[in-house]
């Protein structure tokens, strides 16, 4: 799984910190780069340096963020032709429908709750590894 990068966008700290354990946790030990507002992370993807930055093989995203929210973020990564087939998960902990429904609208590939309880966190971040770092077949890079 080395070389594939994530970019997590998250503002919470301690939620930045639960996923970095949760990913050390299962042994995936993919380079996380991380964002904490929504314009950090477009500004990664898409701003005047992202020719110099390495295409995240998969973006983890909160919804709830400062300077631009989640679902801001997602519509212009999918209006995008460098990043529109970038697979996005929504990892937040709402649980409102409308976000969840708002998210797949959106262009989202997976929503994702972020369980209370960190054993089930851990649980559902290996799977989320499994399936989107090592199984999913991902269509190139466009630069």
């Amino acid at each position: 799984m080395s070389g594939k990068i994530i970019l997590l966008v998250e503002d919470n700290p301690d939620d930045e910190a639960l996923t970095l354990r949760a990913l050390k946790k299962n042994n995936i030990m993919n380079q996380v780069v991380v964002a904490h507002d929504g314009e950090e992370a477009l500004n990664y993807l898409l701003g005047p340096d992202s020719a110099n930055n390495l295409t995240p093989q998969v973006v983890l995203l909160d919804l709830k963020l400062p300077k631009l929210d989640g679902l801001e973020v997602l519509k212009r990564i999918r209006t995008n032709e460098q990043t529109k087939l970038l697979p996005v998960i929504v990892l937040t902990s709402s649980n409102e429908e409308q976000d969840l429904l708002n998210s797949y609208d959106s262009g989202a590939n997976s929503y994702i709750r972020k369980p209370v309880d960190f054993t089930q966190f851990i649980a559902a971040v290996q799977q989320l590894g499994l399936y989107w770092l090592v199984l999913n077949q991902f269509p190139p890079v466009r630069r």
